[in-house]
């Protein structure tokens, strides 16, 4: 069964930095772009930033400036560096992918992991 599984999230002070990561579990083929998103409560779920495998990156205009976005160089990982947090970057982070190509299955759409809660207080 392939997933998407994120972790490092955490508690941190304004200013602060974390790096979350995301890891895809299962036999894949490819993954061509990747990307976090975040839901805040009562809003609905944004973009923070994504990458496609021929290195194209776009940010929200929220954290340009402050996070990074980064693949590995294997087929399912994707990284986000947060420097400079806000108390307004609080929120869940979900690591998404568009399409999973994956033998026996094809190409799954679509795909979330199950979020990583970020949460910058004093």
């Amino acid at each position: 069964q392939v997933q998407l599984q994120e972790s490092g999230g955490g508690l941190v002070q304004p200013g602060g930095s974390l790096r979350l990561s995301c890891e895809a579990s299962g036999n894949i083929f490819t993954i061509n772009a990747m990307g976090w998103y975040r839901q805040s409560p009562g809003k609905t779920r944004e973009l923070v930033a994504r990458t496609t495998s021929g290195g194209t990156v776009e940010y929200a205009d929220s954290v340009k400036g402050r996070f990074t976005i980064s693949r590995g160089s294997g087929r399912g990982s994707v990284w986000l560096q947060m420097n400079s947090l806000k108390l307004e970057d609080t929120a869940v982070y979900y690591c998404h992918a568009p399409q999973i190509a994956a033998p026996g299955v094809g190409v799954l759409t679509d795909v979330w992991g199950q979020g990583t809660q970020v949460t910058v207080s004093s």
